[in-house]
């Protein structure tokens, strides 16, 4: 092996180890994120709340990455990305390790503003700088491995920290999201390179490219991806028990499968996103459209639906990293502000979704939210495929950054 071979070898190793601990992170602050809906009647019962007021927990998390992730990267903006990615997780162990040792409600909501707040600096963050770290035509599974993360977080962290906090206690469940949290730091200050500031310094540049109209567009189309599908998602295990039929630990079987296949689609979905990324986000529109019809007609056949939900599962979130790249591509010079834009716009279109489908399962019962969700898409599908057309102005290219370490640029 030549001198160049070795060479090209070792920093190709450094790059894995720096996307996976990338993907570590995303993977202790997705299991954060989700675990509190399966500990919320343990923290009600402690803290003297109800279930629902319990739930503005989940509500508080999500306000802090819609609007607390962007807001933090715009007054971060000027620090280098390795420095804002291990002090992002340093604060996010401190929010953890509040929520652990408080047995006040109100505590435990700003716990989760704070913590949610870096949840959308960290994802945007780590998104963008894992889209740097790699040669050109690779970027799309680079940021499927910052997504798989928090996928994996699904089928993996949310389901233990669930058990964790119903045989010892929700503030154990915290504690385990601590002790990982802290591996990740360690891990982070131990391999992810020393990479400096990527983009403009100046807040008004930022802000300038990340709310270009181009920018907006693309951010509209995710949010009516994700919030169609959620539409009928939020509602899934009222269908499958009213309608498909089956209930208990069935359920949680089905659910499963969606969510496996949601973690197979994260990463899939990356090398589609090379490939193309806004031909990926039609494809996977029209391919949403006909799995939701599908699941509206079938959803009475167990057998045909756990099929369906698989593919649902593959199509539904091999999407996101097509989506966070084209918003990354797009802002050009101003994508780290922009890759916290995508989160939000992501967790702004569960809301909604999760709201309309709330509205169509009282006003025509479980199995209209199908029928919604498909609407959605149908809507959605003009907007996608108009937003093939948008790119970055002539003079926004995105900036590349080399992954070898440059402690100028970034003491730290």
């Amino acid at each position: 092996m030549t001198t160049a071979e070795h060479t090209h070898d070792n920093q190709a190793r450094r790059t894995q180890l720096a996307l996976g601990t990338l993907a570590l992170g995303a993977f202790v602050i997705g299991t954060a994120e989700l675990v509190i809906v399966g500990i919320l009647n343990l923290i009600a019962k402690d803290t003297g709340v109800s279930v629902g007021t319990a739930g503005l927990l989940v509500t508080a998390y999500a306000l802090g990455i819609c609007i607390g992730g962007p807001l933090l990267t715009a007054v971060t903006i000027r620090l280098g990305r390795h420095l804002l990615l291990w002090s992002a997780l340093s604060v996010f162990l401190v929010g953890n390790l509040l929520a652990a040792v408080t047995t006040s409600f109100g505590a435990l909501i700003v716990a989760r503003v704070i913590t949610g707040a870096i949840h959308g600096l960290f994802i945007g963050v780590a998104s963008a700088l894992a889209a740097h770290l790699v040669p050109a035509g690779q970027q799309g599974r680079a940021v499927a491995m910052v997504f798989g993360g928090i996928a994996v977080s699904t089928v993996i962290g949310v389901p233990l920290g669930t058990l964790v906090g119903n045989a010892i206690g929700w503030q154990a469940t915290f504690v385990g999201i601590v002790a990982l949290g802290a591996l990740a730091l360690v891990a982070t200050l131990a391999f992810v390179p020393r990479v400096g500031i990527t983009g403009p310094t100046g807040l008004g540049s930022q802000v300038r490219h990340a709310f270009a109209p181009r920018v907006l567009a693309q951010l509209g189309v995710g949010l009516l991806l994700l919030g169609g599908q959620f539409a009928a998602f939020t509602y899934l295990a009222s269908y499958l028990e009213d309608v498909t039929g089956i209930s208990g630990g069935a359920v949680s079987a089905f659910l499963l499968v969606y969510g496996i296949a949601s973690a197979v689609g994260v990463f899939g979905g990356g090398r589609f996103a090379d490939r193309g990324a806004a031909t990926t986000l039609v494809a996977a529109n029209v391919a949403l459209a006909l799995i939701l019809t599908a699941l509206h007609y079938v959803g009475d056949n167990p057998a045909l639906t756990a099929v369906a939900l698989a593919v649902w599962g593959l199509v539904g979130f091999g999407l996101v990293p097509s989506f966070q790249l084209r918003v990354i591509t797009l802002a050009g010079p101003g994508g780290d502000l922009a890759a916290t834009l995508g989160a939000s716009a992501v967790n702004a279109g569960i809301a909604g979704g999760a709201a309309a489908g709330g509205w169509a399962v009282e006003a025509h019962g479980v199995g209209s939210v199908f029928v919604l969700a498909l609407i959605v898409m149908v809507v959605a599908l003009p907007a996608t495929w108009a937003a093939t057309r948008l790119r970055p102005a002539a003079d926004e290219p995105v900036q590349a950054v080399s992954p070898v370490a440059d402690p100028v640029a970034d003491p730290t």
